[in-house]
């Protein structure tokens, strides 16, 4: 046989058929994941919700992109781990297995990057809550939530602003010019001779009391980011996020973005509470939060006495304390609440939650922000970098839910032979599912409807 060789340069043919076309035989796990939507009837409940929102006086031009395929897209940004829009919108042109989950023929093109930002400013955050509810709501009725027994963390986010281009609240001025004024102000420069970078940065470092204040310093591009310092030691504007995960099932409960100045015991309720707020939105008015595990930055006296009035049990380990501490300036009902904090940490069961706490909890950190490409954000302001992470925290829920139904859990899972495995049997549940409702559809009060309806019970 001879050995073809690679043209330089082709002529595209001029017209080709539907025919011959290549088509993908599409990725297993993002099948399995549109027939879990499917199921739920996904895309006919966002478009109901999102009507509102396009319905405009004015009627001319193309019609936008299906909200399905929207929230699809961003759900290919976690299982991708791809942090920007520009790189979930390429990622989604250049794959045929992804355009196939998306829905797209392949005569149209794909969604521009521009169009994500859009369709992602007209939608309200409501929206976005309600997918994330939406979620929970499918894994209540899998009987995969129970939402007893809750873990609480959270971590920083590296915000759309760097710390250069802070600028002073009072003055207006930028870190370069308010180190000049400093360096005239000592006599180290004459009063209109302008320094160069290198002595800039020579004198601010070694000038003495070097701070930087959220209360003097400002981002002009994101005045929502805070200075605040990073898990690695290093100091950039940041955002705040804070993890509500269901101990039992491993599912995120709530994923609450708020500055980074917010210490953690003034958001644990608030958190606690959003997670009651959507495990009510997905049915399950009939279960509440009780017990409540947190690490020891979580521990305050007002934190504490504010959860047993709500009737939440916390499993927080106390901080070393001074050994002058006393009760003489709390209340009765402030010194019963930490008292039963500290018997119930020093019981086995306090002990186990907060094992399984510091498991899980970091476990859905590195699932959304390392491999889900969410540690840096690319969006400005607290509302839209919220957007964002509240549908990776669906789609972590996501991809437990079909981790706990077939196995697999991720994309990439689906690697060597327990991958395929894994596969086949992703493939024939699907199917099962798929043959089901359509049976269930086309002889709805038959007798075989019945019979199918039972057997799927």
């Amino acid at each position: 046989m001879a050995m073809g060789r690679r043209k330089v340069e082709r002529q595209e043919a001029l017209f080709i058929t539907a025919a011959q076309l290549r088509r993908s035989q599409g990725h297993p796990f993002y099948q399995a994941l549109n027939g879990l939507l499917a199921e739920a009837n996904f895309d006919r409940w966002i478009e109901r919700r999102c009507l509102p929102y396009y319905e405009q006086v004015e009627k001319r031009g193309q019609r936008s992109i299906p909200p399905g395929v929207y929230f699809r897209m961003l759900l290919v940004g976690y299982f991708e781990g791809i942090d920007s829009q520009r790189g979930i919108a390429w990622r989604c042109a250049d794959s045929l297995s992804l355009r196939e989950f998306l829905g797209l023929p392949l005569h149209e093109s794909s969604p521009d990057h521009s169009t994500l930002s859009l369709t992602r400013r007209r939608l309200p955050p409501e929206v976005f809550t309600e997918v994330f509810q939406f979620v929970l709501k499918i894994a209540a009725e899998k009987k995969l939530l129970s939402g007893k027994t809750v873990g609480v963390d959270s971590t920083t986010l590296e915000a759309d602003a760097a710390m250069k281009s802070i600028i002073r609240r009072d003055t207006g001025e930028g870190w370069k010019a308010y180190v000049t004024r400093l360096m005239q102000e000592e006599g180290v420069i004459a009063a209109e001779e302008e320094p160069s970078d290198q002595e800039i940065r020579k004198f601010d470092k070694h000038r003495r009391d070097k701070k930087v204040s959220n209360d003097e310093w400002v981002s002009p591009t994101d005045p929502d980011a805070k200075i605040t310092k990073m898990k690695d030691g290093t100091t950039h504007l940041a955002y705040k996020a804070e993890h509500v995960v269901d101990l039992d099932s491993d599912l995120i409960l709530a994923a609450e973005i708020r500055p980074a100045t917010d210490a953690d015991q003034q958001t644990l309720v608030d958190s606690v509470l959003q997670a009651e707020e959507n495990l009510q939105a997905a049915g399950l008015e009939q279960f509440r939060i009780e017990e409540v595990a947190a690490d020891k930055g979580y521990h305050s006296v007002q934190t504490l006495e504010l959860c047993q009035s709500l009737g939440l049990r916390t499993y927080i380990p106390e901080p070393q304390r001074q050994a002058n501490w006393t009760w003489t300036d709390k209340s009765p009902e402030d010194r019963r609440a930490v008292q039963g904090n500290r018997q119930r940490m020093q019981r086995r069961k306090g002990k186990r939650l907060q094992r399984l706490r510091s498991e899980r909890c970091e476990r859905s950190f590195a699932h959304v922000c390392e491999t889900g490409g969410m540690r840096r954000s690319w969006l400005v302001g607290l509302t839209e970098v919220a957007k964002r992470y509240l549908l990776a925290a669906a789609a972590h829920n996501l991809g437990r839910l079909l981790w706990k139904l077939l196995g697999v859990g991720k994309p990439r899972r689906l690697q060597g032979c327990g991958g395929l495995l894994a596969a086949f049997a992703a493939g024939a549940s699907m199917l099962h599912s798929i043959l089901l409702t359509s049976l269930s559809r086309t002889t709805p009060n038959s007798r075989l409807g019945h019979e199918t309806t039972c057997f799927a019970g």
